[in-house]
């Protein structure tokens, strides 16, 4: 599938503080791995945690193949280290969920006016005196199916709004494509499921220097690298195999 754009949300899962740093870790891989490759990444909508940690972001990449390199990082991966805030030196098991949208052309998603409402209030993210004094941050809720969107990283609220449509359409597109594939209205309307799920796609292990992809059952050495950006071995793996 030919497809140079992107919406990229990762959330913490299981496992609190830990979580919410391992969501901000995966942010920076896949931001640097971006980089490496020549890819746009803009930020959306981010929550932070009290550490510094991501509770939720949400990120827009465009750039030559990017789903085609990217549509498999798609699941709860789970990570297994002794934290920075670990005193008795305990190895925690914690998780964060990565959801992969294609970004669809507009004529391919109608969204009809009255079945979305949509509210502006104050940021509550960073950008100085503008962001707090301004209603610059667009929630839309898409009424037929209870999807709720909100961006406000951008300092203008028309910006902000074209960014959520953007991804209201991604997800509405990913609803059509599920209920292609199944034959059913029903499917759950986020793309990875629960976080709670035992199904983790990938292991990351510190102390074994690890990492493991339990679809193709295939490890990978130098996580420091890996989760610097450099996600080619893995990426490629997953191109070798289809």
């Amino acid at each position: 599938m030919n497809i140079n754009a992107i919406i990229l949300e990762i959330r913490a899962g299981v496992g609190g503080e830990e979580a919410s740093l391992f969501a901000a870790d995966l942010a920076q891989m896949y931001t640097k791995y971006g980089a490496r490759r020549g890819w746009l990444t803009s930020v959306i909508n981010s929550s932070r945690s009290d550490l510094g940690g991501f509770k939720e972001i949400v990120m827009e990449i465009k750039g030559a193949g990017v789903y085609d390199a990217l549509k498999h990082e798609s699941g709860v991966h789970r990570i297994q280290r002794i934290p920075k805030t670990e005193k008795s030196g305990r190895i925690h098991t914690s998780t964060a969920s990565v959801a992969i949208l294609p970004i669809p052309e507009v004529s391919d998603i109608e969204i009809k006016p009255s079945d979305i409402e949509i509210s502006f209030t104050r940021s509550g993210g960073p950008g100085g005196q503008n962001v707090n004094k301004v209603e610059t941050a667009v929630r839309i809720v898409h009424k037929p199916t209870g999807i709720i969107v909100l961006a406000q990283e951008e300092r203008s609220q028309q910006k902000n709004r074209e960014q959520a449509m953007k991804i209201l359409r991604a997800k509405l597109a990913e609803i059509k494509n599920l209920e292609h594939q199944t034959q059913t209205a029903l499917m759950r309307r986020e793309q990875i499921g629960t976080q709670e799920r035992s199904e983790k796609i990938r292991t990351y292990n510190f102390l074994q220097d690890r990492v493991t992809d339990h679809r193709i059952k295939k490890s990978f050495h130098n996580i420091e690298r890996i989760l610097e950006g450099n996600l080619d071995p893995i990426v490629n793996a997953f191109s070798k195999n289809n």
